[in-house]
């Protein structure tokens, strides 16, 4: 089978820490969105059972049909919002499945009609790639901020990742992680005590279709999910290089979600960090072979779902500091292509420059984060730059 022909230690290991810091930096989130609504133990372990396999399923098969890597998360600022109004709105669980298949309904009619496609093929390249950059380098910055809380341990990496770009580049980020395990297990910072040995089982909830519901919690949560996720997460796939069939993807997403709500799939879109983390060339220097990274991607989200609270137990036991570096050094090299593509052009160097800035700032404006407000500053900048002058001009500086 050409898969295991192209599949390399570090696509493998490309895919493992894409797991990783996707599940192990919001989890907690996801866990406070269903206790909002009253969620037992067995509910939370069903929705990691609906997410997992729902992420499993939209990562592995697309990439092994395309060839290409594609890659699809649980929407992170969706379980925030679902969070804060489950909490205030005192919803059921029966009204939030009933809001989850609402808002699957709209993406999935969002990407039957090709709207947002068309939507993100009008913004400029130098505009996809500095919202990239900017995504991502709060992900650089944080990994050196783990610092202040240790020391040792982000020194070590460090070290390490440095070493193996200089010795063995295609393995620096499987050796900077091994090294980072091994730190943190000699020195006691393992947290085997969150591994709870107990896999899984499907819960049925059966929805209730509540006005209110729809209103306080679908539409919040198909405008962040589609602003916040799929927005920066179709920028990177064009940053990277990737021609895929974005409407597809996305109908794919919805009509998933749709058949996963009533078991806690809330709402599945494209990622953007761990998209970068498989898609650049830190997962291998073949592009035709990164395919294999999405695709060991999806088969650990698969395992998320099926070993639920065993897994996210095991990703959950390594220290914050270790998930933090092991992300922002993996990122360093798509950060900077996403830089050199922003500035590469003078006539939008400004608006990828306010791009950049804003998506970094972590901005959160009506519900919506800093990605989708970042790509309405750029805009801007650029209607106002550049709107009724000839082509080839500059504006005046």
């Amino acid at each position: 089978m050409q898969f295991f022909k192209d599949l390399s230690l570090s696509t493998l290991a490309a895919g493992f820490v894409a797991v990783l810091v996707g599940v192990t930096s919001s989890v907690a989130i996801v866990f406070q969105a269903a206790q909002a609504f009253g969620a037992t133990p067995e509910l939370i372990a069903s929705w990691m059972w609906a997410l997992g396999l729902g992420m499993g399923l939209c990562t592995l098969v697309p990439s092994l049909i395309l060839r290409q890597p594609v890659m699809v998360a649980w929407s992170t600022p969706g379980a925030a919002v679902l969070a804060t109004a489950g909490m205030a709105g005192g919803f059921s669980m029966a009204e939030a499945v009933g809001a989850f298949m609402v808002c699957a309904l709209l993406i999935t009619l969002a990407g039957a009609t090709g709207w947002f496609e068309r939507m993100m093929t009008r913004i400029p390249i130098e505009l996809a790639s500095a919202l990239l950059a900017g995504v991502l380098a709060r992900f650089g910055m944080q990994a050196f901020e783990a610092l202040q809380t240790a020391l040792p341990l982000v020194l070590w990496m460090s070290l390490a990742y440095l070493l193996a770009r200089r010795w063995l580049p295609r393995y620096a980020v499987v050796l900077t992680l091994a090294a980072g395990v091994a730190c943190a297990a000699a020195s006691g910072q393992m947290r085997w005590a969150a591994v709870q040995w107990a896999p899984a089982v499907p819960v049925f909830t059966a929805p209730r279709f509540d006005l209110q519901a729809i209103m306080s919690l679908a539409l919040p949560l198909f405008i962040v999910t589609m602003a916040s996720q799929n927005l920066p997460g179709v920028a990177v796939m064009r940053a990277m290089g990737y021609q895929l069939p974005v409407s597809r993807l996305i109908t794919m997403t919805g009509m998933v979600t749709l058949v996963l709500a009533p078991f806690g799939a809330f709402a599945l879109n494209f990622s953007a960090i761990t998209a970068a983390m498989c898609m650049g060339p830190e997962a291998h220097p073949d592009r035709a072979r990164r395919y294999t990274a999405a695709a060991s991607c999806g088969l650990l989200y698969i395992a998320v779902g099926a070993f639920g609270a065993v897994v996210a137990g095991l990703l959950t036991a390594f220290p914050r500091e270790l998930v933090a570096a092991i992300a922002g050094l993996a990122l360093l090299g798509t950060i900077g292509g996403g830089l050199a593509g922003a500035l590469q052009a003078e006539t939008h160097r400004e608006a990828a420059i306010i791009t950049f800035l804003v998506t970094l700032s972590g901005v959160t404006i009506a519900g919506i984060g800093s990605a989708f407000w970042g790509v309405v500053a750029g805009a801007i900048a650029l209607f106002v730059q550049h709107y009724g002058r000839p082509r080839g001009t500059e504006a005046p500086r």
